[in-house]
């Protein structure tokens, strides 16, 4: 079984990418972030056409997650249970399917914004919610992964220059310690091995040519249990994806597994 994980920043914008990469990547399980369409807009028929069906938690602002998957969807849980409002609104960050005997959960963590910002507080509010919401799915045994976009570097490696994140978000101690946190009920971060390049970062940004100079983040992450880890044959990042007109600034992560 392949699974991946990919922040599409914007189906709209990328749909000829993702069915084309689809098509070609073989993967089975696709966990979406940041789709940034309303619900009623996602491209399901096209992805149908192509043998998939999706789990969808979107509102057509900046957030939006998805499941797509070409080995079926069962239990899928829309929202995050017990997860907090930012100013009065429950956003679409977390959708839950379960796969072919594989559960997963899409997660777009909160950006954080910077430290002392109410974003950041809710960040830790939400890593904390998600915490308690996948605790029984961690310690089942079945396999079991959360999967997306954390917004969080879990290691000083996982960003191109540390001393550029000095007093910013994605590499404080309090989020480095919610997602530790995450990890304690049981999960752990399954790192893609390095291909190109000794670090494997997800995520470079658009400005100031961070992609081909290789200034990167590793902060889409797949966290499994016992059961999933053990299985893992393979995981590794597609950096051909991020390269080219139109890419979103994030890259698949994808996972091998053997169930």
């Amino acid at each position: 079984m392949r699974i991946a994980t990919w922040n599409i920043n914007s189906i709209t914008a990328r749909l000829p990418r993702l069915l084309a990469w689809l098509e070609s990547s073989g993967t089975d399980v696709l966990c979406l972030q940041e789709l940034k369409c309303a619900a009623e807009a996602f491209p399901t028929e096209q992805l149908r056409a192509l043998g998939y069906e999706a789990a969808v938690h979107a509102d057509g602002r900046w957030n939006g997650v998805a499941v797509v998957s070409r080995i079926g969807i069962s239990e899928p849980v829309t929202g995050l249970p017990g997860g907090p409002d930012y100013d009065g609104l429950n956003e679409p960050r977390a959708v839950s399917a379960t796969c072919a005997g594989v559960r997963v959960w899409s997660v777009y963590v909160p950006n954080g914004r910077e430290v002392g910002h109410p974003h950041y507080d809710y960040k830790l509010r939400w890593l904390a919610a998600l915490r308690e919401a996948v605790r029984a799915d961690a310690a089942a045994g079945r396999p079991f992964a959360v999967l997306g976009d954390f917004n969080i570097a879990p290691a000083d490696e996982d960003v191109w220059d540390i001393s550029a994140f000095e007093g910013a978000t994605h590499v404080t101690a309090a989020e480095r310690e919610a997602l530790a946190s995450l990890r304690g009920t049981g999960l752990s971060d399954v790192r893609p091995r390095p291909l190109k390049y000794d670090h494997p970062f997800t995520y470079w940004d658009y400005r100031q040519l961070g992609f081909p100079k290789n200034r990167g983040m590793r902060i889409d992450l797949v966290l499994g249990n016992a059961a999933f880890a053990g299985g893992v044959k393979d995981a590794y990042v597609d950096r051909e994806e991020r390269k080219g007109k139109g890419a979103s600034d994030h890259a698949p992560v994808v996972v091998d597994l053997e169930v």
